[in-house]
């Protein structure tokens, strides 16, 4: 990839909305049949990221199905993300989304680190609501 595109896909990452970047992630996930898709509003908390978005998967084969479909989608939008992390092992794959930090694990994994309750102080923000009012968390 050439210099010059490169970086236009880096400055793209700065004019895609916070929650329309949620809601690719969100589709994404559903589309691959995630489980337990949970996102945490870090605003407020953190400088590096505004949220995590968390789920599972049944085996790291559909770990890994969740996570190439998350990145597929961002592509389609000529994002993609900064970088991936657990992908060969399956158990916990990481992936910087710019502002959205997913974490995509399998069911022990996610048991056994239990994120929601290390960030239990970060609000819990409800897909269901923000995909009809895409505004509300923006």
């Amino acid at each position: 990839m050439e210099a010059s595109t490169e970086h236009l896909l880096i400055l793209r990452r700065f004019f895609i909305e916070f929650s329309d970047r949620l809601q690719i992630i969100s589709e994404a996930v559903d589309s691959k049949k995630g489980l337990d898709p949970t996102v945490l509003d870090l605003r407020g908390l953190s400088s590096e990221l505004d949220a995590f978005f968390i789920c599972h998967g049944t085996s790291t084969r559909h770990v890994k199905a969740v996570a190439d479909a998350i990145e597929e989608k961002l592509i389609e939008i000529r994002e993609k993300p900064l970088f991936v992390e657990g992908l060969k092992e399956g158990t916990w794959v990481l992936m910087d989304c710019g502002d959205v930090g997913v974490h995509i694990f399998d069911e022990k994994t996610r048991d056994y680190y239990r994120l929601e309750e290390l960030w239990s102080h970060a609000p819990i923000l409800d897909m269901k609501t923000t995909s009809s009012a895409p505004n509300s968390i923006s």
